[in-house]
């Protein structure tokens, strides 16, 4: 081999070289590049997962809040509900009752009547 062709081969081969390392400076370029979206999704992801977490500790905070007021509005009724059995059973005691003298005054009544059925018939007759 002359000096030429070896110049020749040494300088294809250094051709080669630079472009197989141009060609994994791309390589890692498109890697780092693809890492960067990668991390980026990831930083958005979880910033939306972190944001429906505060959602929620929001509307949880608020459901306990709501529960609390119901619960002291439950009692407030518990005592009106109380109240209103205790005046329907006095209601319907009170209806017996009435209902014994309505009846006691009809039969009062009626004896009445028929004694003075029998004082009109026994004097006419």
């Amino acid at each position: 081999m002359s000096p030429v062709e070896i110049d020749v081969g040494v300088h294809r081969q250094l051709g080669e070289l630079v472009a197989g390392m141009r060609g994994l400076q791309e390589s890692i370029r498109r890697i780092e590049e693809g890492a960067l979206r990668a991390e980026d999704k990831a930083t958005s992801s979880r910033a939306s997962v972190h944001q429906r977490m505060d959602q929620l500790v929001d509307r949880v905070g608020d459901l306990e809040a709501t529960v609390a007021t119901l619960g002291g509005d439950f009692a407030e009724v518990k005592s009106v509900t109380d109240d209103v059995r205790r005046w329907k059973l006095m209601g319907i005691g009170a209806l017996g009752v009435t209902g014994i003298a309505a009846m006691a005054l009809g039969v009062s009544f009626a004896e009445a009547l028929r004694r003075v059925a029998f004082a009109i018939v026994g004097r006419g007759g």
